[in-house]
């Protein structure tokens, strides 16, 4: 079977399964210079693609925040868990075929277990880093993934594999989604106040927010949040993040992939 073929079935596969996003990155986009998180091959030595899988966050989670902020956490696990469940078997497919296959963390922890390291709040990899090199969306100034159809409202898991697939041909979109740019409500409606204008991101403040009780009082300050243009800070919860604070500047990009 073809890398072209073969990748077309487990996106047919994943789909089924329920899966609303599906890409591949060839693991040499992690090697370009100005990406600033961990490769694949820290991982996996011989891996040679990362399938992004992705499903959609309803909306009225979002819509019902800052009340309904449980609510809202408990779907973003549910998606948690459905992506966990897709991941799952198509890795086990991917390995009757005769490759390895083995499933990115979509948290940074939970239940009291790191999985980014917990000095850094670095992962592993970048999953936005994957999906924009898979040709799923473009970064917002948030740092969030911007899909075309689904905006930032989005969970997001990945798949490190030695198998040969086939990922987007041609230069990728530009990495500042282009609505980004004069816009600036995610800025404003950060309870955190852990992100810029000019896309520092202050990970130690989206980490002291979102690990709070969710009956405290932080949750109050949330006026206005997650309702802007679609702009929601869910992904923060996953602390993809690479070596450096900031990724857009006024003299343009400056490193991919500090978050993810």
């Amino acid at each position: 079977m073809t890398e072209n073929a073969y990748t077309n079935q487990l996106h047919q596969i994943a789909v089924v399964m329920g899966a609303d996003l599906f890409g591949v990155a060839d693991v040499r986009n992690f090697e370009d210079p100005e990406y600033a998180g961990n490769n694949p091959r820290e991982i996996m030595e011989d891996a040679r693609s990362v399938i992004v899988l992705g499903v959609a966050v309803p909306r009225g989670s979002i819509e019902s925040l800052p009340r309904g902020r449980a609510e809202y956490t408990n779907t973003l696990m549910a998606g948690t868990a459905t992506l966990r469940v897709i991941a799952f078997r198509l890795a086990r497919l991917i390995e009757k075929e005769g490759y390895k296959a083995t499933i990115v963390p979509t948290e940074g922890s939970e239940f009291g277990y790191w999985y980014a390291d917990r000095e850094t709040l670095m992962a592993d990899m970048s999953i936005k880093y994957a999906a924009y090199c898979a040709g799923l969306g473009n970064y917002g100034i948030n740092h969030l993934l911007i899909t075309d159809e689904f905006g930032p409202r989005v969970r997001m898991t990945a798949i490190v594999t030695d198998a040969p697939l086939k990922g987007p041909e041609g230069p990728l979109r530009p990495l500042l989604n282009e609505d980004c740019k004069n816009c600036m409500k995610c800025v404003e409606a950060c309870p955190a106040a852990a992100f810029t204008a000019d896309g520092e991101i202050r990970r130690e403040r989206c980490a002291e927010y979102m690990f709070q009780p969710l009956g405290s009082s932080g949750a109050a300050s949330v006026s206005g949040y997650a309702r802007s243009e679609g702009v929601i800070l869910e992904g923060f919860l996953h602390f993809r993040v690479g070596k450096s604070s900031a990724f857009i500047g006024s003299a343009g990009l400056h490193g991919p992939g500090t978050t993810g």
